[in-house]
């Protein structure tokens, strides 16, 4: 019975999170730039990401669990690339009505992710995935971004993404941002991929040209 429940559950947070994930995009102008907004949201964590393309350069990424209040949402940061300069670990949002929805159709993988482990040839190791320093990816309509931090220490290590495909077996990011190497935006990542339970294994090789086979499971709050 325990483990009918579970899988009940387990079920019901994968369809939650198919039909709430949705991707917004705007512009705004500064200092004659555009700067475009990104963001990723489920029906419960709320992702934010600025950029440009012209040139590409990565500006900064906002993102942690929120509620909704009336028309806002207060959202409570997990990560600030901007923290340094800003000090913010809380903020309120109220939707625009210049956002416009981008969201593609669902694909296999929606939803948060962590990153749980790695395999070095027949050698698994897997990390606590509880603990504060955490990479999690995220996929909703067609979209993903992985972010680097420590909730600790409200440090942040690293963000990109952009579109993503998934099928048959092959996982493929498309980059249109990457704040360690803005040179790195355009470039597509072809990767296989296994999913096995609430784990997926991704194996191929990262923006460097390193071999990688990483183990990823599913967030859940």
């Amino acid at each position: 019975m325990k483990h009918k429940l579970f899988f009940f559950l387990l079920i019901q947070l994968f369809i939650c999170q198919t039909l709430f994930g949705q991707v917004f995009s705007y512009k705004t102008l500064e200092n004659g730039q555009d700067i475009h907004h990104r963001i990723l949201m489920d029906e419960e964590y709320y992702v934010e990401t600025q950029f440009t393309t012209k040139p590409n350069q990565f500006i900064k990424t906002i993102g942690g669990f929120y509620k909704k209040e009336g028309n806002l949402l207060r959202v409570n940061l997990e990560f600030n690339s901007n923290f340094s300069q800003d000090s913010l670990k809380h903020i309120l949002i109220e939707k625009q009505e210049g956002w416009e929805k981008i969201s593609k159709k669902t694909l296999p993988l929606q939803g948060k992710w962590l990153m749980a482990g790695r395999i070095n040839g027949e050698e698994k190791r897997r990390r606590d995935t509880n603990r504060p320093r955490k990479t999690m990816k995220i996929l909703l309509g067609g979209y993903f971004q992985w972010i680097a931090y420590d909730t600790k220490r409200f440090s942040f290590y690293g963000a990109g993404g952009g579109t993503y495909r998934a099928t048959a077996g092959t996982y493929t990011e498309n980059i249109d941002y990457f704040s360690r190497d803005n040179n790195k935006v355009g470039i597509s990542l072809g990767f296989e991929y296994v999913k096995k339970g609430t784990d997926w294994f991704h194996k191929g090789f990262s923006s460097k040209g390193d071999p990688l086979h990483e183990i990823w499971t599913f967030r859940t709050p």
